[in-house]
């Protein structure tokens, strides 16, 4: 095996195919899980509340534009899940938020 790259013909870089790894040989990469994805971003925004707290104050509108940013993606994730193909139900979201069926409808559900 020569590690070096060889030159083609015409002056490219060609590619040393022996020492390159076939897709379905190469390691998948880890998805990460939504617990922790979710805990990740309560860290970040637990540290830049704490950066606020020090005293930016000209960062607290950042901060306050971060809860209308999750209520956003609270709708969207609800829309989704009620959609093609999940359509779980209004029970089945009530019931993992701790609420009745009504109020997940009245706070999430059409206009």
């Amino acid at each position: 095996m020569n590690p070096t790259p060889q030159t083609a013909g015409d002056g490219d870089i060609a590619v040393n195919v022996s020492l390159t790894v076939p897709a379905q040989r190469r390691k998948p990469t880890k998805a990460v899980e939504n617990r922790d994805f979710a805990s990740f971003c309560r860290r970040i925004i637990r540290a830049h509340a704490r950066r606020v707290a020090a005293g930016d104050v000209e960062a607290l509108t950042d901060l306050i534009n971060l809860s209308s940013a999750l209520d956003e993606a609270i709708n969207d994730a609800v829309r989704g899940l009620r959609a093609e193909p999940y359509v779980y139900s209004w029970a089945e979201i009530a019931r993992r938020l701790g609420i009745s069926k009504q109020a997940a409808q009245q706070r999430w559900g059409k206009p």
